[in-house]
């Protein structure tokens, strides 16, 4: 996998380093972790170029305020990583009031931030209309409120729990419940409305 640690390599080694200002050290934190913080980003903003910004951004105030981090979970460098990513996304589209197109038609899936879009065994048939489909979901997803997207993305693409979103996000856990909720109906509403614009066997009856 592209971007993993070196087998030999622990991460509290690396952000201890860094955190003495080693660039080299924090240099392989970013490559363990840049695949995954554009993923976010792209699921968040809706394209590769406010992405790639919006990630590089978030490196940058990584690499200046990882002297504060003090996690000793195992997975609480990534959590820690991944809030600053999210609200680099929630800045940027705060600052520029963001509303990104959300034709179905017109809207370009990143196969590198849908890995899954990608298969040598699936029938061109299969992968067109799952392309299809992925474009309509990314499509509704840019349709939500900041807030909301955010959350959606962080539970229901990269898989963190509730209780980690809380933190990530700074917020009570009930906050991020209701936010899911809100986001998961809305989303529900977009792809029922596309009606006859989305693949027959991903129709929603």
């Amino acid at each position: 996998m592209r971007g993993a640690l070196r087998e030999r390599t622990d991460e509290g080694t690396l952000v201890a380093a860094a955190q003495r200002g080693s660039l080299d050290a924090f240099n392989e934190l970013v490559l363990a972790y840049q695949d995954q913080a554009y993923t976010v980003a792209y699921r968040i903003m809706g394209d590769p170029a406010s992405a790639s910004d919006a990630a590089q951004e978030a490196f940058i105030s990584a690499f200046q305020h990882i002297g504060s981090f003090r996690g000793k979970h195992p997975s609480s460098f990534k959590s820690w990583l991944m809030r600053i990513v999210s609200n680099a996304c929630y800045d940027e589209l705060r600052r520029h009031k963001r509303r990104p197109t959300t034709s179905i038609e017109s809207f370009e899936i990143d196969e590198e931030a849908n890995p899954a879009l990608v298969s040598e065994m699936e029938l061109p048939e299969a992968y067109a209309e799952r392309g299809e489909m992925a474009r309509a979901i990314q499509a509704g997803i840019t349709e939500l409120p900041a807030d909301q997207r955010i959350a959606l993305v962080l539970s229901d693409v990269q898989g963190f729990s509730y209780q980690e979103i809380a933190e990530m996000i700074d917020a009570p856990l009930g906050t991020v419940k209701s936010r899911l909720a809100r986001a998961r109906g809305k989303l529900r509403d977009y792809l029922r409305d596309q009606g006859e614009l989305l693949p027959l066997d991903y129709r929603l009856r």
